[in-house]
């Protein structure tokens, strides 16, 4: 990876990713990548914004999840990190790096297409963090079919929408009970929200979902003092590339965008900070998108 500390100049502040022809099996493990990403172990520096705070991060163990875990602790946050079983070496690392920063790491490993699954993540936090402040609805599935529509199974559809949307509503539905004024939800939606690519046509059509139930769910709750706002990565590299898709999409990953490459995870957490911290205050019912450049709007 290019240094970050000595560039400045977005479109060089880190190389393309390279090793892009190998393919992990679903889910992807981090600790099985070559080339590894950055989630901002070197270079986060936290500034108390989230002092005190209590954290819950669906797909906390890898990529933007884990990017975001490690930010929130070093502002101040304890963690609980949901994932499945099959990325237990992921995420110890994770709860690793938020109890390096001196906070609370729990782990609560399980598949959030379950209802029941939801209900144990939030019990969990309560009875192990105290409460719940952040909720961070980040956990997706993905698949990319090369064939479009005509490859994309029913059981590929269900799955996409149970672990996309499904979980979403059945997480938000059982946290906030739990959240007092000040509380936020923060939903990761995409680029593929208003311009989706026909190989992730299910995908791109749950991220939609969430835009819109971001919008819809800030509206109720702006009365409880809860603010609702989604965060719209782009191009990421995280191990949900080289496992989902063909090595060929993968190798050029991000370099359709303006700034020519494929964003960080260290890139995109500070965007969860802003909406979580009091620094947006005002701000609800909105999509920021971290996308090197593509539009969201």
């Amino acid at each position: 990876m290019a240094d970050q500390t000595e560039k400045t100049d977005p479109t060089e502040q880190y190389e393309q990713p390279e090793n892009t022809d190998e393919q992990l099996a679903h889910p992807g493990l981090t600790a099985e990548m070559q080339d590894k990403p950055d989630h901002g172990e070197e270079s986060y520096r936290g500034s108390e914004r989230l002092t005190g705070k209590r954290a819950v991060i669906t797909g906390g163990d890898s990529g933007i999840g884990r990017a975001v875990a490690l930010a929130f602790a070093r502002e101040g946050a304890d963690v609980l990190i949901s994932y499945l079983d099959k990325e237990e070496v992921d995420a110890k690392e994770t709860v690793r790096l938020v109890e390096a920063a001196g906070r609370k790491g729990v782990r609560c490993p399980g598949d959030i297409r379950e209802e029941a699954t939801c209900q144990k993540i939030i019990d969990t936090a309560v009875s192990e963090l105290g409460g719940i402040d952040i909720l961070v609805n980040n956990a997706a599935y993905q698949m990319a079919q090369m064939g479009g529509i005509a490859d994309i199974t029913t059981e590929q559809f269900d799955q996409v929408m149970k672990t996309n949307l499904y979980a979403m509503f059945w997480l938000c539905k059982k946290a906030i009970p739990h959240m007092e004024p000040g509380s936020t939800i923060i939903n990761t939606s995409s680029v593929q929200a208003v311009n989706p690519s026909p190989e992730l046509l299910d995908y791109a059509t749950t991220k939609a979902g969430i835009h819109n139930f971001t919008k819809g769910l800030a509206q109720e709750l702006a009365e409880k003092g809860i603010r609702v706002n989604a965060v719209a990565p782009g191009p990421i590299w995280t191990p949900l590339i080289p496992a989902t898709m063909p090595t060929e999409r993968a190798e050029g990953h991000g370099e359709s965008a303006p700034l020519a490459r494929a964003g960080q995870p260290a890139e995109v957490a500070p965007a969860y900070v802003f909406f979580a911290s009091q620094e947006s205050s005002y701000i609800t019912a909105e999509m920021l998108g971290v996308t090197g450049g593509q539009p969201v709007t």
